[in-house]
């Protein structure tokens, strides 16, 4: 083989290698930076590129994605001077790769200072129980900060958050008596709140069951003075009516003296001591005459029937004595 063909054949296999090597695939939300002779080149977005190895130097690829930073406790002094351990999360993203290759050097190691520093400028200037209560001024004020302060190299804070609020023993301690002792004076006028209101409730029953019985016993009354008034005007329209048959009837002089005679025994039968007799009655002997008149005729009925009665009896005392 001829030295020229093997020279082409060197040639072709370097040049196929170097096309091979200047290649670059960069994944899906992930970014490239280049240089080229050592000064900045260009970002490789998501894709294939070619680059020329003998001048150009790719650095590492740099994630584009939400990435999420948990930070050691640090200590905190409060304003009542009191020291505790706070740890942090912060979720930030790379928004420019140029940037944050030449920004600042170790960006992550940059924002754990950064957050350490600026948790403790807002913790100094809160109490204990601000600290405790006020979580989320503190993650807004620092998100706020820590994203102004990280513009410059790229970054976007997007959260920051107060993972542990760690107090020293005593004032967990102390915190949690207060805790205990707050929540027995809860129970406390929880339990007195619900006495009352069963005492209520027990008022408003007794007095509703009052209110009750005495429309029950109103009802009563009434209606027993209906019945009664009911029960008199029957009374009255019997006798009224009984009259009416009466004067209907026309009766005789001895039949009206006979009435009249009825009242006068009825008189007699009385617990009365004296009985006043009117003047208008008149004519005894007439009103004598007239009864016994009246009470023949009463007794000749009477006594036939009597008389009938007894000859049954005395036909069955005889019909008895035959069968023995």
């Amino acid at each position: 083989m001829p030295a020229w063909a093997i020279v082409i054949i060197v040639v072709g296999v370097l040049a196929l290698i170097t096309l091979c090597c200047s290649i670059r695939i960069v994944k899906q939300s992930t970014a490239v930076i280049v240089e080229r002779l050592g000064k900045y080149h260009k970002t490789l977005e998501t894709g294939v590129h070619l680059v020329f190895i003998f001048f150009d130097r790719t650095h590492k690829p740099i994630s584009l994605k939400e990435t999420v930073a948990d930070f050691n406790p640090q200590p905190v002094i409060t304003k009542d001077n009191v020291t505790m351990q706070i740890d942090t999360v912060v979720y930030f993203q790379v928004t420019d790769a140029k940037l944050y290759t030449y920004g600042v050097d170790r960006p992550i190691r940059a924002i754990e200072n950064l957050t350490a520093t600026t948790l403790r400028n807002i913790v100094g200037e809160l109490e204990l129980d601000e600290t405790l209560t006020s979580r989320d001024t503190v993650n807004s004020k620092m998100r706020m900060i820590l994203d102004e302060a990280t513009d410059p190299w790229g970054i976007k804070i997007n959260r920051v958050e107060l993972k542990n609020i760690l107090p020293p023993q005593d004032i967990q301690e102390a915190m949690d008596k207060q805790m205990k002792a707050e929540r027995e004076r809860r129970e406390q006028i929880l339990k007195a709140e619900g006495e009352k209101k069963a005492n209520i409730l027990v008022a408003e029953g007794e007095k509703q069951a009052q209110i009750l019985r005495a429309e029950a016993a109103k009802a009563t009354k009434i209606m027993e003075a209906e019945a009664q008034k009911e029960a008199l005007l029957a009374i009255a329209e019997g006798e009224s009516r009984a009259i009416q048959l009466i004067n209907e009837a026309n009766p005789n002089a001895a039949y009206v003296t006979l009435q009249g005679f009825e009242a006068l025994k009825k008189l007699a039968d009385g617990n009365a001591t004296k009985l006043i007799i009117p003047s208008e009655i008149q004519n005894v002997t007439g009103l004598l005459a007239s009864m016994s008149e009246v009470v023949k005729k009463d007794t000749t009925t009477i006594s036939m029937p009597i008389a009938s009665e007894l000859d049954v009896k005395k036909v069955k005392t005889t019909s008895k004595t035959t069968k023995k």
